[in-house]
């Protein structure tokens, strides 16, 4: 069996979004109005860019938990240009991530660990094991010389 450790993230995250948008994680109202963070000039572009953040953070729970907020907060960040100088970090907005995590939270995939932050699940983790496993086997398909790191 594949981890997610295997596959391109971009593939499994794509993947996962739309399984997630399948499943019911409650997007809030004001989706379409607000920016990421305070680093960010504009909204996203595209339309479904809620069931990518929540798939993202599956995934980055997956790989590095526990982690708290703050901590994604920090990763989802970024640069914003202040005058002639260098660009100083901002992090992204907390309520964003938060709500994803609840979402997560309510079907399942995620649990809270007292003081430390989130874990992922047990029925998380095999949501992402069999999604990473599939798409290495698309990819084993495509090429067969990928066949050695099944």
């Amino acid at each position: 069996m594949a981890k997610v450790y295997d596959v391109p993230p971009d593939k499994l995250i794509d993947r996962l979004s739309e399984v997630l948008k399948t499943e019911d994680i409650p997007a809030p109202s004001w989706i379409p109005f607000v920016k990421t963070g305070a680093h960010a000039d504009k909204p996203p572009q595209n339309r479904d860019w809620w069931h990518t953040r929540c798939a993202s953070i599956l995934r980055k729970i997956y790989l590095r938990g526990p982690v708290g907020i703050n901590k994604l907060r920090k990763n989802y960040g970024g640069g914003k240009p202040s005058g002639y100088g260098a660009a100083h970090h901002k992090d992204a907005g907390g309520a964003i991530i938060r709500n994803a995590i609840q979402g997560l939270e309510k079907l399942g995939y995620v649990e809270q660990l007292e003081k430390k932050g989130r874990i992922i699940s047990k029925q998380g983790m095999q949501k992402l094991d069999k999604l990473a496993t599939e798409i290495l086997n698309e990819e084993i398909a495509a090429r067969p010389e990928l066949k050695v790191y099944s």
